[in-house]
């Protein structure tokens, strides 16, 4: 390449990519360090798990800006003909002041310790690990740790993270000095890492080490435990040692709906997945005209804003829920909500934060397991807390939370917070078709809605259906569409009474990952377009 000079964001021809087949193993996910990673993992022995726990740990690596140690996780595994959740995100922590925030003496903080929860990352990834693993914790981890102490170089969609970050955290430093942190770990010149760049996170792959050697003790019981402890107190948080030491990750069943013969299966709340299966439900008691026609994008958009609707008002930790998923998943409930939808555009408010920085993986191997996995730190870096000896950037998911009272979701001490991440899994006559997922903050169940029908309603196949145009619902009417979508579309939406803006900006509407099983145990695999996704297959 020499000296050729190029700008690395600029493409003036659209670009195709096609579906990727294997047979023995395939890792779909927003990286292709990380993909290759967990292939590596999959070719030494180790099954869809391991594969994608070490994804998982090298994403934190070389993606910083949408996920990391600190953050949530949830997966959704097939193995041994069985479908299990598990929800890897952390509570609030017990010396939470809530009334300080809900009578409004403070505002609550989007930046800050104070803006973090019980990180459930870790801990997920030793659950994963003891349960259906067949590697060792240390050889999952081994090479992201690796990954962090060599360096890696920046990719565009992560340099534009870290420019992002650069500049919004530049204006926080102010009002939380905590945010140094982030600095002296990821701008150590003074300045936001670029494109081809290469940055080493020494600390990150001793953190990454010592959670390996310690099968997770080390974060929750030990040194790293100790560290947050001393960097919360120093900063005037609520997290401590013993927050730490008390949490489990929980394995939970999976919600689903039946969608034209197929399963499609979601994370029970705190996610937010219901939201899609609740679209989707709604959607069933409509008549679709075809994948382009603008009736059924003002359909799909209207019965997603219903669903929201919903969600805003019910979703909550498990343990504060006061309505059961079952009721919110009835056909009859389904059937009512169809019913409100017309030629023109509702109203409605979700209520819900816009905030990328997510990562999605999927895993599939020789033995039949599949993996749909999804982590992150919320806000891109999350709260911009970051412990430096041991790579740990602390998340801000306690922004989830809603601060007016008696609210099913409302601010309190120990209590998981309303989540946006969600994998995905369709499943038919109680067999593996595949893991999916789209992540992206509050565009996350819209663009499962979108891939799902695109490929239940409408046969794409799965590059096709993560291609295809998206659409995102913000508020009241307001609508950001890509500039691909088509004109006919966007000009009857306007007349339906959308406020309909085209962006530009591609991270504006997620990053998806899809890999199917056939009937002859074929691996198909679609990848985003809009960023750095990749698939490694064997």
């Amino acid at each position: 390449m020499g000296d050729l000079n190029f700008n690395t964001g600029l493409f003036h021809y659209a670009s195709r990519r096609e579906l990727v087949y294997g047979k023995k193993g395939m890792v779909a996910t927003s990286h292709p360090i990380a993909a290759q990673v967990g292939l590596d993992i999959l070719k030494k022995g180790g099954n869809a798990i391991d594969a994608a726990i070490a994804t998982a740990a090298t994403l934190t690596v070389v993606e910083p800006g949408s996920n990391g140690i600190g953050g949530d996780s949830f997966s959704i595994i097939w193995k041994d003909g069985q479908l299990e959740g598990l929800n890897a995100s952390g509570p609030s922590p017990e010396r939470l002041d809530a009334e300080k925030y809900l009578s409004k003496k403070e505002a609550f903080p989007t930046f800050g310790i104070n803006a973090a929860t019980v990180p459930g990352v870790p801990a997920g990834w030793v659950a994963l690990n003891k349960k259906h693993g067949k590697l060792s914790l240390a050889e999952v981890l081994e090479p992201a740790a690796q990954i962090a102490e060599e360096g890696f170089v920046i990719t565009e969609t992560v340099g534009q993270a870290f420019k992002r970050t650069f500049n919004r955290f530049s204006k926080e430093k102010e009002t939380h000095p905590e945010l140094e942190s982030w600095f002296e770990v990821f701008a150590p010149d003074g300045k936001p890492m670029k494109p081809m760049d290469t940055l080493q996170l020494k600390g990150h792959a001793k953190g990454l080490r010592l959670i390996a050697e310690t099968k997770g003790d080390a974060f929750y019981k030990g040194e790293i435990a100790r560290a947050i402890d001393a960097f919360s107190k120093t900063n005037k948080g609520y997290l401590r040692f013993e927050d730490l030491e008390s949490y489990e990750p929980e394995w939970v069943d999976p919600v689903s709906i039946d969608y034209k013969g197929h399963q499609v299966w979601e994370m029970p709340p705190n996610g937010q997945g219901i939201v899609t299966l609740m679209a989707l439900n709604t959607l069933k008691h409509l008549t679709l005209k075809g994948k382009d026609h603008p009736e059924t994008v003002h359909q799909q958009i209207e019965a997603m804003k219903l669903a929201f609707a919903d969600g805003n008002l019910t979703i909550s930790d498990s343990d504060t829920m006061k309505v059961p998923s079952s009721d919110l998943l009835s056909d009859s409930y389904a059937e009512m909500r169809a019913h409100l939808i017309e030629t023109s555009a509702l109203e409605a408010e979700p209520g819900i934060q816009d905030a990328s920085g997510t990562v999605y993986l999927a895993t599939a191997d020789a033995e039949g397991n599949m993996v749909s996995y999804i982590q992150s730190n919320y806000m891109g870096f999350g709260s911009g807390a970051v412990i430096p000896e041991y790579g740990i950037s602390m998340n801000n998911r306690a922004v989830g939370f809603t601060l007016e009272e008696n609210h099913v979701n409302c601010l309190a001490p120990g209590k998981r917070p309303f989540n946006t991440i969600i994998p995905g899994f369709i499943t038919k006559d109680n067999k593996p078709v595949g893991p999916f997922g789209v992540m992206g903050g509050h565009m996350q169940p819209q663009g499962h809605l979108q891939v799902i029908q695109s490929m239940l309603d409408f046969n794409l196949n799965p590059q096709d259906a993560l291609d295809a145009p998206r659409w995102q619902w913000i508020k009241g009417k307001k609508v950001l569409v890509e500039p691909t979508m088509p004109l006919s579309i966007i000009t009857d939406l306007k007349n339906r009474g959308h406020e309909i803006e085209v962006e530009l900006e591609k991270g504006q509407f997620g990053r998806g990952q899809i890999i199917l099983r056939t009937d002859k145990d074929i691996l198909v695999g679609g990848t985003e377009p809009r960023g750095d996704g990749s698939i490694a297959v064997w």
